[in-house]
């Protein structure tokens, strides 16, 4: 019924979604430059020999050589176009691909915001948001249209809706509101930031920012899609996110929300600003049969992911399982160590050191996750076999620490890894989360 409605509701003015195609760009073409200015291509894909596949794409790998240095120019040059509006349905496609392909080729770098811009991207791919504000229209000022038809902004809409949806509810839990863990961690050591600093060494601060986030994710597109609220509600928007940058420092998240709050005004938004003139015809975009059902399934999807969690057993932030593409941001701070046993067939014992085999981000990764575990002690077996020592039992000792907890430890160090395999299933060899409350 919903997408019923959608596909006879009058079409809206397509003014904003050209601002957010062009903020889009923008964002995705300072992420690139970043991994250029930083050297992270160096030392995420050219440093690092070996890398960490998602469950299904064990394929999918890092180019080799100057290999990711192309993908990323390639990505900036997308992203530029996308901003611009031209060539943009190519250059789209090439933004989803490369951005995709660059931030699924090592589960150590996974982070919701770069999921986040996956999502976006893709949609980009399908929704015309080149019928105004863009150097197509003003080359062909015949193919200029004023107006779009209201699912594609109510798809935008959805999907940015679901990130503040889950993001509350994977905060309505005892670490976060009555521990006000992880922040109380993270807040500690920013004593000393100007303005920020003097209200971050009082206790109650962290309290005040884990229920003022939990209370913000859940009420703000509610405020925004409100007429009476909208001015107020994203100045909190402003606030809170340049807050949140400002404190935990976590990349573009907050500069893509900021920019994602825009889709929640009325769509005129920016002609009334800029008083600009109102095109007209509509942008061609008919939701048809087939249309009506990917958006059935794509909907079904961003909805049943972030509640997978539920399937598994234990607490979901201790194992991990179902933690990714779900929504669950800034719920948990882990440190660990991480030691693999080695026992060849003669009963020889020798210690593997991550080290060894991975980066220094993977190994900080590696050490607290279980699933990375398992690929590793994977590795380390292959290593062995190779060098022909194999076939050898891998048992892995790690001792990790959650939330502010005491170090416990997270696998059962009696099991080979070695013979396990990664799957959708519960892994039995995660041993239950330490219940202590955390050390204040």
């Amino acid at each position: 019924m919903v997408l019923r409605r959608l596909k006879q509701a009058e079409p809206v003015d397509a003014a904003s979604l050209g601002i957010f195609r062009i903020a889009f760009g923008v964002l995705v073409l300072i992420a690139a430059l970043r991994f250029f200015s930083h050297g992270w291509i160096r030392k995420d894909y050219i440093e690092a020999h070996h890398f960490f596949a998602y469950w299904g794409l064990s394929w999918l790998r890092p180019l080799p050589g100057i290999g990711m240095y192309v993908v990323y120019a390639v990505l900036a040059l997308a992203a530029v176009l996308v901003a611009i509006g031209l060539a943009y349905r190519v250059a789209s496609i090439v933004l989803f691909a490369t951005f995709t392909f660059a931030h699924l080729s090592d589960k150590a770098n996974y982070l919701n915001h770069y999921y986040l811009v996956s999502l976006l991207a893709l949609l980009v791919c399908v929704l015309p948001l080149d019928r105004c504000l863009s150097l197509r229209v003003r080359l062909r000022p015949d193919e200029a249209r004023g107006s779009i038809p209201a699912w594609c902004l109510w798809l935008l809409r959805f999907q940015v809706g679901v990130v503040y949806l889950f993001g509350a509810v994977a905060k309505m839990g005892s670490d976060w509101l009555l521990r006000a863990e992880p922040l109380r961690i993270w807040l500690a050591g920013d004593r000393e930031l100007p303005l920020l600093g003097h209200l971050v060494r009082h206790g109650w601060f962290p309290y005040a920012m884990s229920w003022g986030g939990m209370l913000f994710d859940l009420c703000i597109v509610p405020l925004l899609l409100w007429r009476r609220t909208r001015t107020p509600a994203y100045l909190l928007v402003l606030v809170f996110h340049l807050m949140t940058a400002a404190l935990f420092q976590i990349g573009m998240f907050p500069w893509i929300m900021i920019a994602s709050a825009t889709l929640f005004f009325d769509p005129t938004w920016p002609r009334r600003l800029l008083r600009g003139p109102v095109a007209s015809g509509v942008a061609d975009a008919p939701l048809g049969g087939v249309g009506r059902a990917l958006i059935a399934v794509y909907a079904c999807l961003q909805l049943a992911l972030p509640l997978r969690h539920f399937l598994y057993p234990g607490n979901t932030l201790w194992t991990e399982e179902g933690f990714r593409f779900a929504w669950r941001v800034m719920l948990i701070e882990k440190s660990g160590e991480l030691e693999l046993t080695v026992v060849d067939a003669a009963g020889r014992r020798t210690i593997a050191r991550p080290r060894d085999y991975l980066s220094p981000l993977q190994v900080r990764m590696a050490s607290t996750q279980p699933d990375m575990i398992l690929q590793l002690a994977h590795l380390v077996a292959d290593d062995y076999a190779q060098r022909g020592r194999g076939p050898v039992q891998v048992f892995a000792d790690a001792q990790v620490s959650w939330n502010g907890r005491r170090r416990a430890p997270m696998i059962d160090p009696t099991v080979d890894l070695a013979r396990e395999r990664d799957g959708l299933a519960p892994k039995r060899w995660i041993l239950p989360a330490p219940t202590s409350a955390p050390e204040f």
